[in-house]
């Protein structure tokens, strides 16, 4: 008789308890595949550019996509959206749910800077037509020049 308790594995423990993601037979991984699967590009074509433009760095140094990636290293990516400093703590070559892709990588990110508020920002109300001369003036000394 098959009972229900056989078909657990003891001996394997579950993916939230082995710590961070990814494969632990890994040794190493192509570090254009570790930022698809770590979700930093959303296909492995873009991660591969940002290599090749230099916009990728590993400890410090332009890294290629082909270069093979290690526990522990650090990862410096340039974005539009400004600098990502990841640490990495895990290796994958598949890409999973967001929620496993952040275990890879532990993140050391600066904050964005505050945003602030462009100056003269003027709004107008539709079908006012085209600011007087006065109206120009007024908006020229709010935006400072």
């Amino acid at each position: 008789m098959h009972d229900a308790d056989d078909d657990d594995d003891e001996g394997e423990a579950s993916p939230a308890t082995t710590g961070p993601a990814g494969d632990p037979a890994l040794q190493s991984v192509r570090l254009d595949k570790w930022l698809w699967a770590a979700r930093c590009f959303k296909t492995r074509g873009l991660a591969s550019e940002a290599c090749a433009a230099g916009h990728v760095k590993v400890g410090g140094v332009t890294a290629k996509a082909a270069r093979s990636l290690r526990r522990g290293e650090e990862v410096t990516i340039k974005t539009g959206d400004g600098l990502r400093i990841l640490e990495v703590l895990g290796l994958s070559e598949r890409r999973g749910p967001a929620a496993v892709a952040r275990t890879l990588y532990n993140d050391r990110s600066p904050p964005p800077p505050p945003k602030t508020e462009v100056p003269g920002m003027v709004t107008r109300d539709r079908g006012l037509g085209r600011p007087t001369k006065q109206e120009r003036r007024d908006i020229r000394r709010l935006r400072g020049y």
